[in-house]
């Protein structure tokens, strides 16, 4: 979204908010903080397209978690699962669920494929 398209007053509000942001920083309202000289930890919403990183980060610090991420994060740990668990039962739940889990990203038309980590623990279980 550029700033034309963003309406009227958004050229004032950056200003105003720049000019708050050297105000604050000729006072040294910035020194001392937590990683002062330090390289900025990497952004976790740069991939998102532009127009979408300040509602991301809006939902983020709300505590939001969108479903596609809870079910990255639920099979990872179903990976971890497969490739440490003993017990062959559960592993064999494990997978199952896992490709479950794959078809229904892939369905939502996401792709579920983990490379050559996937390609190793289907190596593994195939023992």
């Amino acid at each position: 979204m550029t700033r034309a398209s963003c309406g009227p007053n958004v050229h004032s509000l950056d200003w105003i908010a720049e000019q708050k942001i050297a105000a604050a920083a000729r006072e040294g309202a910035f020194d001392g903080l937590p990683g002062e000289g330090r390289p900025l930890p990497p952004d976790a919403v740069a991939d998102a397209p532009e127009h979408l990183r300040l509602a991301i980060r809006v939902l983020k610090n709300a505590g939001y978690v969108p479903p596609e991420i809870e079910t990255r994060r639920e099979m990872a740990a179903l990976l971890a699962l497969v490739t440490t668990s003993a017990d062959d039962a559960e592993r064999r739940r494990a997978v199952t669920r896992l490709a479950l889990l794959e078809a229904k990203l892939e369905a939502a038309g996401r792709s579920a494929d983990f490379g050559a980590y996937r390609t190793t623990l289907l190596g593994r279980l195939a023992r």
